[in-house]
């Protein structure tokens, strides 16, 4: 696929030394808590230290015995909407029965004479099965083309998924929520808990299971992250359990399509050159050097190859009508300035599809209901809102130099999707399918 290719050398000459990434976690992303330096203090707590064993009991260390799902001495109401979930575990594409819901009622209910044994058992239960649940609703998924690997998600260990469930300041809320899985899949899985209890067709079932299996390979609002989803043309991102920002974009046409990718983005180059892909400079642009016009007047440069040396070409030496007959292939790029196809800034992250997110002056076709117009490559509604929470800073350049590299203060994981489903008064309805992913 090569829609919106960037040089080979250009990514590799952007590429950072050290590649800087948060941890992908199922949850927040939050360093390790230094071992409690004090002991238990508690009957609860000292319960938890007897019980508790492996991974459980390493968690509970580093928080001096505290109960997660017991503060006070109590069992709260988050592992009520805990149990809920596991009842309905099926929309997930996973069986209930396999963390024993029947048997954590019981232990809860053995909690609530006040009893510190019987609190602590059902603390470790619990923990225990909410940390398989999160590494089971994380597991699987559809393809997706990981530019960086270490985005692929991986089955976390126990004490870690507690880790990332404790570092919210509500616990309660960051179960309800489902924080640990994206909003996305959330939403999906409302839909899915509607369209069995209407009945729906199992073709129905089926295709909403997809979107849900796409969506779960999305990390939670906890993580710093973009997520582009190619089939409505929206863009969200997150922080700190939050959605910060989203946005109209416009997505690769049938032909061009956007594919499933998950890289980092590294850089924000200002005053991009625009290097035009190979079939637009033989169907398009060849065809209107022969008609008559210059490069010089559609702002355009050729150059001898792609390589950082490229030296540029005299137009008159070009064979136009080899270019323009597929017989030579010939490097062009568009020259900086306002009506550049990249804008005024676009966002890279190493990738062999050469795909990237960027400005565009060709603000009409985010107006459009159907978004499906570019070689690939995601155009932004508003690149400088992106840019402003990516470079904690507003975006400007400082001259008018072509091809402006400035490192990101933080990489930021970027996700392009594919979830068609959507939620109407009626129930569930499905996008139009125009890359034909769903069936």
């Amino acid at each position: 696929m090569r829609p919106c290719r960037i040089p080979l050398c250009l990514s590799v000459c952007l590429m950072p030394v050290c590649l800087m990434i948060a941890t992908i976690a199922a949850g927040p992303v939050a360093a390790a808590p230094a071992r409690a330096t004090t002991g238990p203090t508690g009957p609860v707590a000292l319960a938890i230290r007897e019980e508790a064993g492996g991974s459980l009991k390493r968690f509970y260390a580093d928080r001096g015995f505290r109960p997660l799902w017991a503060p006070g001495g109590k069992i709260g109401r988050q592992a009520d909407t805990l149990i809920r979930f596991l009842r309905s575990a099926e929309l997930d594409g996973l069986r209930p029965s396999s963390y024993g819901p029947d048997k954590l009622s019981d232990a809860i209910g053995a909690a609530r004479g006040g009893d510190p044994r019987a609190v602590a058992r059902a603390e470790l239960q619990l923990s225990n099965a909410f940390a398989r649940y999160v590494q089971d609703q994380r597991r699987g998924g559809v393809r997706m083309i990981y530019a960086d690997r270490r985005l692929k998600p991986k089955k976390l260990p126990t004490d870690r998924v507690l880790r990332a469930a404790a570092f919210p300041r509500s616990f309660s809320d960051y179960v309800a929520d489902m924080g640990w899985m994206s909003p996305l899949y959330v939403r999906l899985r409302d839909l899915m808990a509607r369209a069995e209890k209407t009945g729906a067709s199992r073709e129905t079932v089926e295709r909403l299971q997809l979107n849900l299996d796409r969506a779960r390979l999305l990390p939670g609002p906890w993580t710093r992250h973009i997520v582009v989803d190619a089939s409505s043309g929206r863009l969200w991102y997150y922080e700190a359990g939050e959605q910060v920002g989203t946005m109209r974009v416009v997505v690769g046409a049938q032909e061009t399509q956007t594919p499933m990718l998950a890289g980092t983005l590294q850089w924000a180059i200002l005053n991009p050159y625009w290097n035009v892909p190979d079939y637009l400079a033989e169907k398009s642009v060849a065809p209107k050097i022969l008609g008559g016009k210059s490069l010089a007047s559609l702002r355009m440069e050729a150059l001898s190859d792609w390589s950082p040396s490229a030296h540029k070409l005299d137009p008159a030496s070009i064979d136009w009508p080899a270019v323009a007959s597929g017989k030579q292939v010939l490097r062009l790029r568009e020259l900086p300035g306002a009506g550049n196809s990249m804008g005024r800034v676009k966002f890279i992250f190493p990738n062999k599809e050469g795909i990237y997110l960027h400005d565009t002056p060709n603000r009409n076709l985010l107006q459009k209901d159907d978004r499906h117009f570019s070689n690939g490559c995601i155009r932004l509604e508003n690149a400088a809102e992106l840019g402003h929470w990516l470079l904690a800073r507003p975006i400007g350049a400082g001259s008018g130099k072509p091809e402006q590299a400035v490192p990101l203060p933080a990489q930021v994981p970027v996700y392009l999707t594919y979830i068609t489903a959507t939620a109407t008064d009626a129930g569930v309805a499905f996008r139009k399918d125009v890359y034909g992913r769903d069936k």
